[in-house]
């Protein structure tokens, strides 16, 4: 197979590790910048510019799109999709991964646990909000990644404040209860084809609350309970992605569903668990690969 990794920087960890594994089961590789590609509409022949020439013979797609190249990122996805060339991760599910807000609420309509959360449009009177979350508060910004726009509000007054901090700028915000009993951790799962993978739990560092390993968090190997393995299953499920992080919170009710990454990076889950998560994309694309052939071959017999 012609495999294309849609990576912005070829030196990332992530997609080192993809072109690693995939040349080692046989498979050329391509990395390919999202932003450098220019994409041709005509009737039935949707074309990709890339470079010198228009790419032809790709097989299947890895998207690795960071967040601040979303839009063209998924447009790029989304051709090559036009082009019946299987994509890891689906444009529509990167999109509602990356809202969210439309992420929560389909969480929410699948009956998965949630921390409370509230999204507004900029109250003023914010008094409801808080008593309804109880403080502390977790204040996030919609558009926040890697814990970055992350604020615990230890009282009203301090959420209050850093509410109208945000509300005076426009910037969009959701408030979520705080789970004291998590003590600073989560639990990621990583989730490939329907199976989980690999999980780890992250413990934020001293006198933080945020456990993302960019956040100077420490990552260890766990091991799952049967709830937060059909939890993770269900998460990636309902947002309909074939790779997903699914991040948790443990708390008394339940495994906690905070967010579910359509990029998660390799990284932390390999080094925590010793396992060859990038192998398993790798062989993810190699079944879907074998299963269009099949339906090839049926078509055509």
């Amino acid at each position: 197979m012609h495999l294309a990794i849609l990576s912005r920087n070829g030196n990332l960890y992530s997609t080192k590790r993809l072109v690693q594994a995939a040349e080692q089961r046989g498979h050329r590789v391509s990395v390919i910048d999202v932003l450098k590609c220019n994409l041709l509409m005509e009737k039935r022949n949707p074309g990709i510019y890339y470079q010198n020439g228009y790419l032809s013979d790709v097989d299947g797609v890895i998207p690795r799109i960071g967040a601040s190249v979303t839009f063209y990122g998924t447009a790029v996805v989304r051709q090559f999709e036009m082009k019946k060339v299987f994509s890891a991760v689906e444009s529509q599910a990167l999109i509602r991964s990356r809202d969210k807000l439309r992420s929560l609420q389909i969480l929410s309509r699948a009956g998965l646990g949630l921390p409370k959360t509230v999204f507004t449009n900029f109250a003023r009177n914010v008094d409801p909000i808080l008593e309804a979350l109880g403080t502390p508060v977790v204040i996030k910004i919609l558009e926040g990644t890697q814990g970055l726009g992350v604020v615990l509000a230890e009282n009203r007054s301090a959420a209050k404040s850093v509410i109208e901090a945000f509300h005076s700028l426009k910037v969009r915000i959701i408030m979520q209860e705080f789970i004291a009993e998590a003590k600073g951790a989560d639990i990621r799962a990583f989730v490939v084809d329907g199976k989980v993978v690999g999980a780890m739990k992250r413990q934020a560092k001293e006198g933080e609350f945020r456990s993302n390993l960019h956040q100077g968090g420490t990552a260890s190997v766990v091991r799952l309970s049967a709830e937060e393995k059909e939890t993770a299953l269900r998460a990636a499920k309902a947002l309909g992605l074939g790779v997903a992080g699914v991040d948790m919170l443990q708390s008394k009710r339940g495994p906690l569903v905070m967010e579910v990454n359509s990029s998660p990076g390799l990284e932390g889950i390999e080094k925590a668990t010793g396992k060859d998560i990038a192998g398993k994309i790798i062989q993810y694309m190699e079944r879907n690969q074998f299963r269009n052939g099949i339906q090839k071959d049926r078509v055509n017999a």
